[in-house]
């Protein structure tokens, strides 16, 4: 027999705790790695092995603990820095996980395992670029990696090749047809790829393969979205958030949903979830002075309210201010530079100060977007007065005078937004940018409308070279006018826009502009519709001008061009008369 504590007896123990481990035994490989560590604290491979142990059952944090203490013991060891890495990913600690990645392949150069985790680490710090190539050595290393080929997807996805990503998840399938992860990542490929039933199909095999995934049901309902499923969304994110409480993405999809389908009270407190995305929250504003969310009472305070996230976003909760202003408070509104001439002047705000200046002092703060929650909005409640923002006159009659000389009276003018912003940098905005964007060209039905005098309300140097390009081949758009260059900043544009008769706009800001100006807007749709637009209206609580012409399926904006066409023909014919 042994003596305890020998060199002997240790090895025995650490073979029966490593066959207990490989066995499924956890519990009890894990009592007898204690026993080795009470025995001999800085045994090298208890440590690293109860490291491993506890990864293995998802306590990240201890796992980190038991690695950290090996390494101190011993630093030489490539797999333990790389498990390392694993862990610190998976706790969202990802600069840390790339240097520990980073040890374990200077260790151990073309360490498969080890470049995996790197790559995770560089796609969670948005390298995408970085972390494909990582992968990539990975799978020269190592062909028959499932994780390295499903990792690689993501990476794909962020780098808008979504086709190649589908066929990376699919490497990694034909190597684990199980694999519930890789299942996923494949589904949402599909989704980028506007193929929802696909994903929908792909998303069902993770979720059969692994009913515990979160991110699958997560995504699953994303997909139901696009398949105008609202109610099946719904429950898609109840069931990931049974399993996973804390996920501010799903509680931010589900404020979408809600949103959409005119739960306003709830959706509205839900959405608060977005300051914990990782996208939104560097954004977050920490001031000295308490977030005001409805709770305390106004009168005789000073309050800031800020914008977030976009244009679009402040021209259509900036209307709030006079409610705020309603309650007693001196309100001070802080707005992006190209919004603050036109919001000079605007009912309820005391002071504007442009984004980036020095803030006056205030004693409580809301963004923009927080109000409707704080002021408890509802559909029926609504602040839908308009307008409450005006064009300067004198800058209004100007363009007024240039257009008579241009547009004969009879002559409906009409103008004309086909793309939203485009924010590649950003792969979820990205998505949304491409749904929700045209070509100048597949707007050729709508200026071939007669009896219409048009107007370029789309800025950019891309928008001036589609319109150019079409010109040429295209008589009609020879005779749309483009004064967009001299459209300096949203004053400018609102002074235009005051002088037509309609804007016809993709979902964009321009389109709040002309709503908030009470000018008639027609918004073109898609099917998986921002929340503001909500489901199955033609009309919007937020904007009395506006009219919604919505896709009736994802991706058709040809049915939506042909009744737009329809709609204005009609409406130009009975403006000549």
């Amino acid at each position: 027999m042994n003596k305890p504590g020998s060199p002997r007896h240790i090895d025995q123990l650490l073979r029966e705790a490593v066959e207990l481990q490989q066995n499924g035994a956890l519990a009890e490989a894990e009592t007898v790695y204690g026993e080795i560590l009470a025995l001999r604290p800085r045994h090298f491979d208890a440590l690293q092995l109860l490291g491993a142990l506890a990864l293995q059952t998802g306590r990240h944090e201890e796992g980190v603990a038991w690695l950290s203490k090996a390494l101190e013991v011993d630093p030489r060891h490539a797999h333990v820095h790389s498990n390392l890495a694993f862990a610190l990913n998976a706790l969202g600690r990802h600069d840390a996980a790339l240097a520990a990645a980073n040890r374990a392949l200077a260790l151990k150069a073309g360490f498969a395992d080890a470049l995996n985790n790197r790559g995770m680490a560089l796609a969670a710090l948005e390298r995408p670029g970085e972390a494909l190539a990582s992968f990539e050595k990975a799978l020269s290393a190592k062909p028959d990696f499932p994780e390295a080929w499903s990792n690689r997807s993501c990476a794909l996805r962020d780098l808008g090749h979504p086709q190649d990503a589908v066929a990376s998840c699919d490497q990694a399938i034909a190597l684990r047809p199980n694999y519930a992860e890789a299942w996923s990542n494949r589904g949402n490929a599909l989704s980028d790829l506007n193929r929802p039933l696909e994903a929908q199909a792909s998303y069902e095999r993770a979720l059969s393969a692994a009913s515990n995934l979160a991110d699958a049901w997560n995504n699953l309902g994303l997909t139901y979205v696009d398949m105008n499923r609202h109610a099946d969304a719904l429950a898609c994110y109840e069931r990931a958030l049974a399993l996973a409480p804390d996920s501010a993405e799903t509680h931010w999809n589900r404020a979408l949903c809600l949103l959409q389908t005119g739960e306003l009270a709830t959706g509205f407190a839900e959405y608060e979830w977005r300051w914990q995305r990782k996208r939104i929250a560097p954004s977050r504003r920490d001031f000295d002075a308490p977030l005001w969310l409805g709770d305390t009472p106004l009168d005789g305070k000073t309050i800031l309210l800020h914008a977030e996230q976009g244009l679009g976003d402040t021209l259509q909760f900036c209307r709030y201010a006079r409610l705020v202003a309603a309650q007693g408070a001196r309100v001070v509104l802080e707005a992006q530079p190209e919004l603050t001439r036109l919001l000079a002047g605007l009912d309820g705000v005391s002071e504007l100060v442009t984004a980036g200046e020095a803030l006056p002092p205030f004693d409580c703060h809301s963004p923009l977007l927080s109000l409707p929650l704080a002021l408890h909005t509802t559909i029926a409640t609504i602040p839908a007065r308009t307008p409450y923002l005006l064009a300067d006159r004198a800058a209004s009659a100007r363009f007024r005078t240039r257009i008579e000389e241009v547009a004969g009276a009879p002559s409906l003018k009409v103008g004309l937004v086909w793309a939203g912003g485009h924010r590649p940098h950003v792969p979820e905005l990205r998505k949304n940018d491409a749904r929700r964007s045209l070509a100048y060209d597949r707007f050729a039905p709508i200026v071939e409308v007669p009896g219409v005098q048009f107007f370029s309300l789309q800025k950019g140097e891309n928008a001036a070279h589609q319109l150019s390009a079409m010109r040429e081949r295209h008589e009609p758009s020879r005779r749309v006018i483009d004064w967009t260059a001299e459209l300096t900043d949203f004053a400018d544009t609102a002074a235009l826009v005051d002088n037509l008769d309609l804007v016809i706009s993709v979902d964009t800001s321009t389109a709040h502009l002309a709503g908030a100006l009470d000018k008639p807007v027609w918004i073109l749709n898609r099917l998986d519709t921002c929340w503001r637009w909500m489901l199955e209206r033609e009309d919007s609580p937020w904007y009395p001008s506006a009219r919604l012409f919505r896709q009736p399926a994802l991706g058709d904006w040809d049915s939506v061009i042909e009744s737009i066409a329809s709609a204005l023909t009609a409406l130009a014919a009975s403006r000549g008369r």
